[in-house]
């Protein structure tokens, strides 16, 4: 079930939870392509760091070393966290612990927007150090969490119209997996959302909202329903226990055992 935030509004959007693959290329060499320029050359492209091949294929992304899988989803797509610090050479570890300090503001929100705009054309990539030296150790791996990641950068890109200036932050788990990203655009010849991209565009974040909010239901009501169950458990194994008790000094009684 996925219980993300996407929405677009007038070409600009951030991006929630993506575990999928993509396809498509823009910019540039691709990953596939460099590293069958760099293994027609004299080196051998399995010698290339996770680092490197990152960086070969967007000249000029940051790369960040933290475990920023572990911000709770639901705080990552929330609006208003700081996503914008981690495109800078580096990055203060107390964005790991960021805390939402009142109401989540809309998108539309200057302050949104502004940040939004400080990152164009901007990316970054954020590896745990457990899966840095795994690729150190497993180029094969490194190759393959790299492909993975720009598969999804350039099918996200594609979905945008023509002339936007693209920027994003993908977050890796300990498995390569894509735990968070985060996408924005601007530029271009849009104008600004339509009513009817601003109807659909609420109408989109009342349904999540209301499956989030289901889902949390679902499971505190299990939770419930586990302790009820442990509870009954207890008390049964209470019982059993007073009552197997009662019988044994019946009988020691009855044999003259106990007087």
């Amino acid at each position: 079930m996925d219980f993300g935030v996407t929405g677009k509004l007038g070409g600009y959007y951030l991006a929630g939870q993506y575990q999928k693959n993509a396809a498509g290329k823009s910019e540039g060499v691709s990953f596939a392509e460099l590293a069958a320029a760099k293994a027609a050359g004299q080196s051998d492209v399995s010698g290339m760091s996770f680092k490197h091949m990152w960086q070969a294929r967007f000249p000029g992304a940051y790369y960040h070393v933290m475990d920023a899988y572990k911000i709770p989803q639901g705080v990552w797509q929330r609006y208003d966290f700081p996503h914008e610090k981690f495109f800078s050479d580096k990055v203060d570890e107390s964005v790991l612990d960021w805390k939402p300090s009142g109401a989540e503001p809309k998108l539309t929100d200057a302050s949104v927007q502004s940040r939004i705009d400080s990152t164009l054309g901007k990316k970054a990539i954020v590896v745990p150090s457990v899966l840095e030296e795994k690729m150190k150790n497993d180029p094969a791996l490194a190759q393959q969490v790299m492909a993975k990641v720009e598969s999804f950068i350039m099918k996200d890109q594609a979905t945008l119209p023509p002339g936007r200036i693209y920027s994003c932050v993908v977050v890796l788990d300990e498995n390569g997996e894509i735990a968070h990203a985060a996408g924005s655009s601007g530029g271009g010849n849009i104008s600004g959302p339509t009513e009817e991209e601003m109807r659909q565009f609420e109408a989109e974040q009342a349904a999540k909202k209301k499956r989030r909010e289901e889902y949390a239901r679902l499971n505190e009501e299990s939770a419930l329903k586990r302790r009820l169950m442990e509870q009954e458990a207890d008390e049964r194994y209470y019982k059993d226990s007073m009552t197997k008790k009662a019988v044994s000094i019946a009988a020691y009684e009855a044999a003259g055992i106990l007087k």
